[in-house]
């Protein structure tokens, strides 16, 4: 996205921060029913494709932990690492 000012260059807004703007006005309800929802999918399909689902869903969530960690406090970043390590083992114990 481009922004014009009279008088100087334009600036660029980075592609990131036009997701981060999006992802803002996501219902938080909505962001957590779509997460369980592919939580369980993940879960109760066989083999390599909930694999695949809770993988995704892993890298959906340590992209968005990478995104907000500096405003994270510690005890936050600890339960999220946890769960990304959870969620992980998971990913690998469907794929045996």
């Amino acid at each position: 996205m481009s922004v014009r000012t009279p008088g100087k260059a334009d600036v660029t807004t980075p592609k990131s921060e036009n997701l981060l703007r999006r992802l803002a006005r996501v219902s938080p309800t909505a962001a957590f029913v779509a997460a369980l929802a592919v939580l369980l999918a993940g879960l109760f399909l066989p083999g390599i494709i909930g694999a695949a689902l809770l993988f995704v869903l892993w890298a959906a969530l340590l992209a968005l932990t990478f995104t907000t960690w500096p405003v994270q406090s510690t005890p936050v970043r600890a339960v999220r690492v946890t769960l990304l390590a959870l969620l992980l083992a998971a990913v690998v114990a469907k794929m045996i």
